[in-house]
């Protein structure tokens, strides 16, 4: 078992369960939710919800990632992100990540009671983003992304390519290894199917890095092409990679539909269990 130290003195204890990460954007143009959750009454009742289904933490992004988006500003995310980070911070037990690659807008959050900064550029947009996790003690997701810059032919190559230099970053600032989880970024300039699949296949070898693995698959395209179905009924589908995903090594899961995926984790997690007690 592994403990995650989080901002505000929380923890989250890693190993024998897996952990769900509930997606809630607050966006008007997220790739399968965009808009659903635009005002803070049904930000808030989808939290609340998504933490009764089994969502240990609440990923609040204010600016979609997805490859078609248009940028937003600063002040735009934070205030779509930040009034809904405040009301959930007084929810007993929540507890909260900011899905952001700002510097400024992670300082805040934390400010406002995040305690996880999830960084979808590995703190290499904003390399500052590093000194407010070190500052603050936030946990931290470094992500890996293929866009923006030449990629090695071998993708797992590639994810240790990149993800090395995002760990020297963060040495630099100072955060210790207690706070870092790392994420293998599905879909983010994967540019086809099988190339997140075969991420898949070899997810286990990334776990040499020696962190703490978090898969985000939830809805994704590589999923559509797939199963032939829309971003909003890949719920199965993302449920499966789960399941495979936690075979392979994986401690955290970013999911839209929590309830699907909390339940398959929990048969994963029980099989393991009985697994590792009949070999003792």
């Amino acid at each position: 078992m592994r403990r995650w130290q989080l901002a505000h003195g929380r923890h989250i204890d890693l190993g024998p369960r897996a952990v769900v990460m509930g997606i809630l954007n607050v966006t008007p143009n997220s790739f399968s939710d965009g808009g659903s959750y635009r005002s803070l009454d049904d930000a808030l009742a989808r939290a609340r919800l998504m933490m009764e289904l089994g969502a240990a933490i609440i990923d609040v992004g204010g600016e979609s990632t997805g490859p078609a988006s248009a940028p937003v500003t600063a002040k735009e995310e934070q205030g779509r992100a930040l009034p809904v980070i405040e009301a959930l911070a007084s929810l007993d037990g929540a507890i909260i990540s900011v899905d952001t690659y700002r510097e400024e807008t992670a300082r805040l959050a934390v400010a406002a009671g995040a305690h996880i900064v999830n960084d979808v550029w590995g703190l290499q947009r904003e390399p500052g983003i590093a000194n407010v996790a070190a500052q603050t003690g936030a946990g931290l997701v470094i992500m890996h992304t293929g866009r923006e810059r030449e990629k090695l032919a071998d993708p797992v190559a590639d994810q240790f390519l990149f993800l090395r230099k995002s760990l020297e970053i963060a040495r630099a600032a100072g955060i210790g290894e207690e706070h870092i989880v790392l994420d293998p970024g599905f879909g983010f300039a994967k540019e086809t199917p099988e190339d997140n699949i075969d991420l898949m296949a070899r997810f286990d070898e990334l776990l040499e890095l020696g962190f703490p693995l978090m898969a985000g698959t939830s809805r994704k395209r590589f999923l559509g092409a797939v199963t032939g179905r829309e971003a909003p009924d890949r719920d199965a589908a993302t449920a499966a990679t789960s399941v495979i995903l936690r075979l392979r090594g994986a401690d955290l899961f970013r999911v839209h539909d929590v309830a699907i995926n909390a339940d398959a984790l929990a048969v994963t997690d029980a099989m393991l269990a009985r697994e590792a007690y009949l070999s003792s």
